[in-house]
């Protein structure tokens, strides 16, 4: 399975909206297989979409999004683990053994249930 994840140096982004670099990843059998590093423009939500379409990812991980953008994402069958935090390749890492984005991951004062400890595939 094909993931993204919003980067901000070594990071997942903070606010999606400042992120301007994708590190799209493709996961089998608890490893990770390929990774690269893609641009794109955060307030082109329309060709974000498109592009990981092209590229066949099935989730978005990131920072804070806009209910708006998310939607538009979802809208494109892309599945979004929204309000992530830590260093970008930890969380990958994690996402190939587990399958799973522990709470330990989550931005602090975050509560959502959409995210915690919820699988992957």
């Amino acid at each position: 399975m094909k993931i993204a994840i919003t980067t901000w140096g070594n990071r997942v982004s903070p606010v999606f909206d400042a992120a301007q670099t994708l590190l799209i990843a493709d996961i089998e059998n608890h490893s990770i297989h390929s990774k690269k590093y893609e641009s794109f423009k955060p307030d082109d939500i329309i060709a974000l979409a498109a592009l990981l379409n092209r590229e066949n990812v099935k989730a978005l991980v990131c920072g804070a999004i806009s209910e708006t953008y998310a939607a538009r994402l979802v809208e494109n069958r892309i599945r979004m683990f929204a309000f992530v935090t830590g260093n970008a390749m930890d969380i990958l890492n994690c996402l190939a053994a587990h399958n799973i984005i522990k709470p330990a991951f989550i931005m602090p004062g975050c509560t959502s249930t959409s995210v915690s400890g919820m699988p992957l595939s």
